[in-house]
């Protein structure tokens, strides 16, 4: 049905036209957003359809947020044409190329990659406008957090925290929210990471410098500096060792101070606050995953569960105020070993 109205809504265009008999299914996410990539009437180049079911997704927010980061020099597919009552939204194509399988195939090399998503992220955290957009304040970070014991614990794990698990946990919270609500703010993506990031044709970039294209922004807020270089650089999809880590972290931080953000003048304060970060994220995370799964019927998600889990793990592990969270997780470990599950 939905198919059956996106044709017809297409096939109205005068400008851009589309060959509305060409459409064929291209990769979604995680929401209930799903895309479709159609051929231009002349049969030279495609178009991107993003289909948003009303009342399950909106599409207002990708559109601010569109327009946002092409203000700030982004590249954020373009919005071709629009139907916002029935939630269709014809983009510029990208291609096929995410950042994941350039890294995975080795079409780029990782340096390269790496140096111009941070180049990138510094221009949109310098330059994005931030009006209009929700604030990451505490509810929002421990709404977040919630979901950890909510789908990892209780339904994933199959347990319950003991009520000194819950101080320990509740504990943790708070200095996360803590130093989370210290940071200076900027334009948050919240999913700035390897799949959201496209490497982009050549024909689509100026010159032949590398070029990447940022998708899936409409959840931008406005929050703590370090939440998107973590998303990039402690990916649950693709991991590098932790000096590699560090020295992609510390070249973000040189670009930020030279671009004005407001960032700590200590490097090891701004790496404290980027585990900090990393770990209310990676909370969340476990959370979602595991809802993925049993809510949303796409268990792929569960695959990356160790990833996350092993983030957690050296994080809690390298500050005493989070260590306990390593006990909570080995008791559910070895739990879930006794009844032959483990996570």
């Amino acid at each position: 049905m939905r198919k059956n109205v996106c044709l017809e809504w297409l096939s109205s265009l005068v400008d851009p036209k589309v060959a509305v008999n060409s459409m064929r299914s291209v990769a979604g996410d995680a929401s209930f957003r799903s895309y479709h990539r159609v051929m231009k009437q002349e049969g030279c180049g495609s178009f991107i359809v993003m289909d948003a079911p009303p009342g399950q997704e909106d599409i207002s927010p990708f559109i601010l947020t569109t327009e946002k980061l092409i203000a700030a020099g982004v590249r954020a597919p373009a919005i071709l044409a629009q139907n916002k009552t029935q939630g269709f939204l014809l983009l510029e194509d990208f291609g096929d190329q995410t950042f994941l399988s350039a890294v995975r195939e080795h079409h780029v090399a990782d340096t390269l990659l790496y140096e111009k998503a941070l180049k990138i992220l510094v221009k949109i955290q310098a330059n994005a406008d931030v009006s209009g957009l929700k604030p990451y304040c505490a509810d929002k970070l421990l709404q977040e957090m919630s979901l950890f014991e909510q789908w990892f614990v209780n339904r994933h794990c199959a347990a319950n925290l003991t009520a000194q698990e819950q101080a320990w946990l509740q504990s943790i919270q708070s200095y996360l929210v803590d130093s989370a609500l210290a940071e200076g703010s900027v334009f948050v993506h919240r999913d700035y990471h390897s799949r959201n990031l496209m490497v982009l044709p050549q024909q689509q970039t100026q010159g032949t410098e590398l070029d990447l294209g940022v998708l899936d922004h409409q959840d931008a807020v406005v929050g703590p500096v370090s939440y998107d270089v973590v998303s990039l650089l402690r990916d649950a999809y693709v991991t590098w060792p932790e000096e590699r880590t560090l020295d992609w972290a510390i070249r973000y931080w040189e670009q930020a101070r030279q671009a004005g953000i407001q960032i700590p003048s200590d490097p090891s304060e701004f790496y404290r606050q980027f585990d900090y970060m990393g770990l209310q994220r990676h909370l969340k995370v476990l959370g979602i995953f595991a809802r993925l799964n049993y809510r949303d019927n796409k268990p792929n998600y569960l695959n990356d569960l160790p990833t996350v889990l092993a983030y957690v793990r050296q994080v809690a592990a390298r500050y005493s105020q989070l260590k306990p969270l390593n006990r909570i997780l080995d008791r559910l470990h070895n739990n879930s070993a006794q009844v032959g599950y483990t996570f």
